[in-house]
C-alpha cells in the first residue's frame, strides 16, 4: 500500500469511533499508542533489542479479546507512562479513550496488528502519520489546526534557509514536527552526506520543544516514522516537553524554524530584571528578554533571539500585530533591527491557515555579535497577501505560490537581489526599504504595504464578491480574536 492508501484506510475506522464521541485528536493519539507497541514487537521478532516490558508488549494485548483486552490495555497504558526515554516521550500521560471493547479489538486485530510496519519504508508510514495529522488539523472544533502549518511554506522557508549537515535546527514551539521533517527531509536528500553527517541527522540536528503532552507524542511519533530519533533512545531525544519560554534553549542552536501558537495573551508576564512588576506569581524574569510584555509572541520573538548562536539564522512565522503592536512591541522591534540583521519580510495571505482569520508573516533574521550601529541594513518584503485568495480546502495554498519568493530570495546570495517592483512596475510584490526608512515610520512599524487590491479606486468594481466576502470574514474573524484577549486580559487585571 501507499501513503495515501493507507491514511483511507485508518480514516475509515474513524469514522467507526466517532460514533461514540471520540475526536479525530484521540483517534489519531491512541493509533500513535498501537502503532508504537506494534512496531516494537516487529523489532523483537527481527531479533533486535526488546524496548517494552514483557507483559506490557504487543504480544500481551493482541492475545486478549473484549473487556479482558481493555482492561490490559489500560494497565499497559499506565505502566508505560512512567518510563524514560521515547518510551515516557509517547506514554506520558496516556489514557484509553476507546470505551467500547469491541471497537478496541476491531482496531488491534484488523487494523493495526496484520499490517508489517517496518516493512514499509520510512517515506510511506511518515507519510501516512503526516496525513493523519493533516487530516486532524482540519478538524476545526478540535482546535489542532494550530498546531499545523501549511507544508508547502515549510517547504519554501526551509529551502531559502538552507541548513547545511552538521548544523542544529531548533524548532521551540514544535507542534507535531513539520519544519523538523522538513528540514531533515531537505538534507537527508542530499547524496555527499557520509556516515557520521547522517547519524548527527538523525540523532542530534534536530531538536523541538512543545509544551502540551499529546502534541508531544505526535511530534515524537511523527519524527520517528521517519527515521529521526531511536525508538529505544533514553538520550538525545528529538522533542521534549517543556514550557520553551521559561528560559533560553542550551546549547544554542544553529537554526529556529517556527511557528508559535496563535493566540496573542499570556496569562504569565515575562519580565526583564530592570522591571517593577511587584510579587505577582504568575511572572517569569528572563534577564535576555528586552521588553516587558504578556504578548505570547512578542516574548517568542525575544526567546528566539536566546535561542541563536552568534550568526545563527531563523524563520519565524508571526501574527501582524508583533509589526506594529505599539510600547514593548516598538521597543523589541527596534532592538531586533540594531542586534539583528532581519532582511527579509514575508506577508502571507489569508486563509491558508486551518485557524480562522489569521494573519501572519514570515520574519528572517540572523542574530550578530554586539556592535554599535544597527546590523540591519536594509529589510526585503514580498507581498503574497495583496489580490490572493486561499481556503485550507477549495484553495489550498500550494509549493508553486511561492516559487517567485524563493527565486527573489537569492539564499545563495542576497548580494544580488533584484526589486520586481518600481514607479514602472507598479505591481511587482518585491522590494526593499533601509534601516533609516523604517526607524523612522511611526512605532517603527514594519507592517509595510504598497499594492492596492484590484478595483481599491473603482468601488472593488470587477472584483469576484466571493473574494470580498473571504475578506470581510477574515478581517471580522480576526478582529473578533483580538477583542476575546482584550477581554482576557482585562479579567486579569481586574483579579
Amino acid at each position: 500500500m501507499n501513503a495515501p492508501q493507507i491514511v483511507q484506510k485508518l480514516w475509515n475506522y474513524c469514522d467507526l469511533l466517532r460514533d461514540d464521541g471520540l475526536s479525530y485528536g484521540d483517534y489519531v493519539e491512541q493509533l500513535t499508542f498501537l502503532l508504537f507497541l506494534k512496531m516494537a514487537h516487529e523489532r523483537v521478532e527481527l531479533g533486535e533489542s526488546r524496548v517494552v516490558p514483557k507483559g506490557y508488549d504487543w504480544t500481551a494485548l493482541a492475545k486478549e479479546q473484549g473487556e479482558a483486552l481493555e482492561s490490559r490495555y489500560r494497565d499497559i497504558l499506565t505502566h508505560l507512562a512512567n518510563k524514560q526515554g521515547m518510551l515516557g516521550l509517547i506514554f506520558r500521560k496516556s489514557q484509553n479513550k476507546i470505551q467500547d471493547p469491541a471497537k478496541l479489538t476491531m482496531l488491534v486485530k484488523e487494523l493495526i496488528g496484520p499490517q508489517q510496519w517496518l516493512e514499509l519504508g520510512a517515506d510511506v508510514k511518515g507519510d501516512a502519520y503526516e496525513g493523519l495529522l493533516e487530516k486532524n488539523a482540519q478538524d476545526v472544533k478540535g482546535g489542532a489546526g494550530q498546531y499545523f502549518t501549511p507544508r508547502p511554506l515549510i517547504q519554501a522557508i526551509v529551502a531559502v534557509i538552507n541548513p547545511r549537515p552538521g548544523e542544529v535546527i531548533l524548532d521551540p514551539a514544535c507542534g507535531t514536527g513539520g519544519f523538523l521533517l522538513a528540514a531533515y527531509e531537505h538534507l537527508a536528500g542530499r547524496r555527499d552526506l557520509d556516515k557520521d553527517q547522517r547519524r548527527h541527522l538523525s540523532r542530534k540536528a534536530l531538536r523541538g520543544v512543545e509544551l502540551v503532552d499529546s502534541v508531544v507524542r505526535l511530534c515524537a511519533m511523527n519524527l520517528m516514522l521517519h527515521g529521526v530519533g531511536a525508538m529505544d533512545s533514553d538520550n538525545d531525544l528529538p522533542v521534549e516537553r517543556a514550557d520553551s519560554l521559561s528560559k533560553a534553549y542550551r546549547p544554542a542552536a544553529n537554526i529556529v524554524l517556527t511557528n508559535p501558537p496563535f493566540g496573542r495573551s499570556s496569562s504569565v508576564t515575562f519580565t526583564t530584571e530592570d522591571d517593577e512588576t511587584g510579587n505577582d506569581a504568575l511572572t517569569v524574569v528572563r534577564d535576555d528578554f528586552w521588553a516587558e510584555t504578556r504578548n505570547k509572541q512578542l516574548n517568542f520573538l525575544q526567546h528566539i533571539v536566546t535561542c541563536l548562536e552568534i550568526h545563527g539564522r531563523a524563520a519565524v512565522v508571526l501574527p501582524d500585530n508583533v509589526l506594529f503592536e505599539g510600547g514593548a512591541g516598538e521597543k523589541i522591534r527596534r532592538k531586533l533591527l540594531a542586534t539583528c540583521d532581519l532582511h527579509t519580510i514575508l506577508r502571507l495571505p489569508t486563509g491558508i491557515f486551518y485557524a480562522q482569520g489569521v494573519k501572519a508573516n514570515v520574519l528572517f533574521f540572523e542574530r550578530k555579535p554586539a556592535a554599535e550601529k544597527p546590523w540591519t541594513k536594509r529589510v526585503w518584503f514580498y507581498d503574497l497577501r495583496t489580490g490572493s485568495t486561499f481556503t485550507p480546502k477549495q484553495n489550498p495554498l500550494r509549493r508553486n505560490h511561492l516559487d517567485e519568493f524563493v527565486a527573489c530570495y537569492k539564499a545563495d546570495d542576497r548580494a544580488e537581489r533584484k526589486a520586481t517592483w518600481s514607479e514602472a512596475k507598479p505591481t511587482g510584490k518585491w522590494r526593499s526599504y533601509t534601516y533609516a526608512e523604517l526607524a523612522a515610520r511611526d512605532k517603527c512599524n514594519l507592517d509595510v504595504t504598497w499594492l492596492t487590491e484590484e478595483g481599491d479606486n473603482d468601488d472593488a468594481a470587477g472584483i469576484d464578491p466571493s473574494t470580498i466576502a473571504r475578506s470581510i470574514i477574515d478581517d471580522v474573524q480576526s478582529a473578533l480574536a483580538g477583542f476575546a484577549e482584550l477581554e482576557a486580559g482585562l479579567k486579569h487585571v481586574r483579579k
